[in-house]
C-alpha cells in the first residue's frame, strides 16, 4: 500500500540541493530515503548517519538519494556535518514540519509533543520519486535504539524497485 508524499522545502547543510525538496529530489534521483533523527543528541542517530554514510555508494548503485532529518535548527545540525562530513543532504526541521507530516512517532504523549528529547523516536521513509512521489515503505521505530539495518533498507530499496511506479 502506498499513500502520496508530502512535499517539503528545508535547509541543507550537506551535500546536495539547498533546499532540499521532493521536486529537487525527483530531478536527480528515483527514490529518496528519509532518516527522521529524534534530535542533534542522540548517539543513536549519530551513529545510523556514520553507518549509512559507510555504505552510500549502495544506495547510490540503487538511484536513491538519502536524506538524514534533524528536528533542530541549521547551526546545530551543521554541527554533525562537521564532524562526519556525510556524503548525502544533511537537514534542518526546526519546527518539526516534515517529521509531523510524515507522522514520526512521539511517545508519552503531551510532554512528548512539547519535549522533542522525551517523545520525538526515530522513522525511515521510502519515496518513490518516479511518478507523483509516493510513500512505498516506512519504519516507525518504537524507541531511539529500535531502527532498520542498512540491509533492512536496502531490501525494501530492491523491492520498491521491482514495482511499477504510480501516477
Amino acid at each position: 500500500m502506498s499513500t502520496p508524499a508530502t512535499e517539503f522545502s528545508l535547509p541543507n547543510v550537506g551535500p546536495g540541493p539547498d533546499p532540499v525538496s521532493l521536486s529537487a529530489l525527483a530531478a536527480e534521483h528515483a527514490f529518496a530515503l528519509l532518516l527522521f533523527q529524534r534530535d542533534h543528541y542522540c548517539t543513536n542517530c549519530r551513529q545510523q548517519v556514520q553507518t549509512v554514510a559507510g555504505r552510500y555508494d549502495e544506495f547510490a548503485r540503487r538511484d536513491t538519494e538519502v536524506v538524514s532529518i534533524v528536528p533542530e535548527p541549521a547551526e546545530k545540525v551543521r554541527e554533525w556535518q562537521d564532524s562526519y562530513d556525510l556524503p548525502f543532504p544533511l537537514v534542518a526541521d526546526p519546527e518539526a514540519s516534515a517529521g509531523d507530516a510524515y507522522d514520526q512517532p512521539v511517545r508519552f504523549g503531551f510532554l512528548g509533543d512539547w519535549s522533542d528529547f522525551l517523545g520525538r523516536m526515530p522513522e525511515a521513509v521510502l519515496i518513490d520519486l518516479r511518478g507523483e512521489p509516493t510513500v512505498v515503505w516506512s519504519y516507525r521505530s518504537r524507541s531511539t535504539f529500535d531502527r532498520p539495518s542498512v540491509d533492512d533498507l536496502l531490501a525494501a530499496i530492491e523491492e520498491a524497485r521491482d514495482t511499477p511506479p504510480e501516477g
